[in-house]
């Protein structure tokens, strides 16, 4: 089979062995990748020297069931989270803890998404937020986008910031208050708070150490949080941590389960009623919200390319001014 590797900086397809099925797992013939721009991008740019796989992020068809799977069956579309088992590959094998059922009326190429939209999921989830607080999304990138419109959906006060007027008429689209000033941004801010703050800032950005850290601060309430999503080095001040009691925390992956042995490689489900929501579950949760049509991802679906010309996609990508925010990767094996 092919599949898609980094490799010196540079991103190419390679032929490899293709995976057999194994208890737990499925083994699925890809139907669409979603190409997640910032955690790719970082990869490309420290393979020099070795071969990194791409991807996290698919829907396809199952071919087969390994022993113990009961709750698939082979013809089901599905879509799946979480490298190593999931990539930009014709074939994967992935254990059933990462996998969730697409409905069906709809677009596999939605379900593509599934991984992206378990992490802005999660985010929230780590922000503890509740309906009708005010939430500040800053950087809006495919990450930031998805978590500002699941937030809209739950019925928060989302207020959204990013440099790029592009990516801001994105968002405004759907109604968000969104603004490519920071000033611009704070006076809404202590508008609609009557100057209280915000209960929570996630940061979506990049940059390792950013300015955002800081001023973050300045815009959450009084015993209000910031969640590190981005790849932002955590470098607060303390004097304004301490001014304002805030809880600084940090949002890792998809949810509950992301790099235990036992979840994943495994297949080991974590017991209901004692972990709500696993990465599987928010997985789920993704393609409830599309299904039902909570959230619109439409605007992430405008760059579809072909698996064999997905190389080329990467280019696209490193326009940070460009509206191009992911690339569907399709594949007709």
């Amino acid at each position: 089979m092919k599949s898609i590797v980094a490799s010196n900086g540079a991103v190419h397809i390679l032929e490899r062995e293709s995976p057999r099925v194994k208890p737990s797992f499925l083994l699925i013939k890809t139907l669409f990748s979603a190409v997640s721009p910032g955690t790719e991008i970082e990869l490309i740019g420290v393979s020099e020297g070795k071969e990194i796989s791409l991807g996290y992020s698919a829907v396809g068809v199952v071919e087969e069931c390994g022993e113990g799977v009961s709750d698939y069956q082979i013809g089901d579309v599905v879509a799946c989270y979480g490298a190593p088992y999931v990539g930009h590959a014709e074939y994967l094998l992935v254990p059933t803890t990462l996998c969730a059922k697409v409905p069906e009326n709809m677009e596999p190429k939605q379900a593509a998404l599934a991984g992206i939209g378990a992490i802005a999921i999660h985010a929230l989830r780590v922000a503890k937020l509740e309906f009708g607080e005010t939430v500040v999304v800053v950087g809006l990138g495919l990450l930031g986008q998805m978590i500002a419109k699941i937030a809209n959906a739950a019925a928060l006060n989302v207020i959204a910031l990013d440099i790029s007027e592009e990516r801001v008429s994105m968002l405004q689209q759907d109604g968000i208050n969104s603004f490519s000033s920071i000033r611009d941004m704070e006076n809404e801010l202590m508008n609609a708070t009557h100057n209280k703050g915000a209960d929570a800032v996630l940061l979506c950005a990049g940059g390792k150490r950013s300015p955002l850290t800081h001023e973050s601060l300045k815009w959450i309430r009084n015993q209000g949080k910031v969640v590190i999503v981005g790849d932002i080095e955590p470098d607060f001040p303390r004097d304004l941590m301490f001014a304002k009691e805030a809880q600084i925390l940090i949002s890792r992956a998809g949810g509950p389960g992301r790099y235990d042995k036992q979840y994943e490689l495994q297949a080991m489900d974590y017991p209901y009623g004692y972990v709500r929501w696993t990465e599987g579950r928010n997985v789920a949760e993704y393609l409830r919200l599309v299904d039902k049509k909570r959230i619109d991802v439409q605007p992430f679906l405008t760059e579809t390319v072909d698996f064999n010309n997905a190389p080329g996609a990467y280019k696209d990508l490193l326009d940070k001014k460009s509206q191009v925010l992911t690339s569907i990767i399709a594949y007709n094996n």
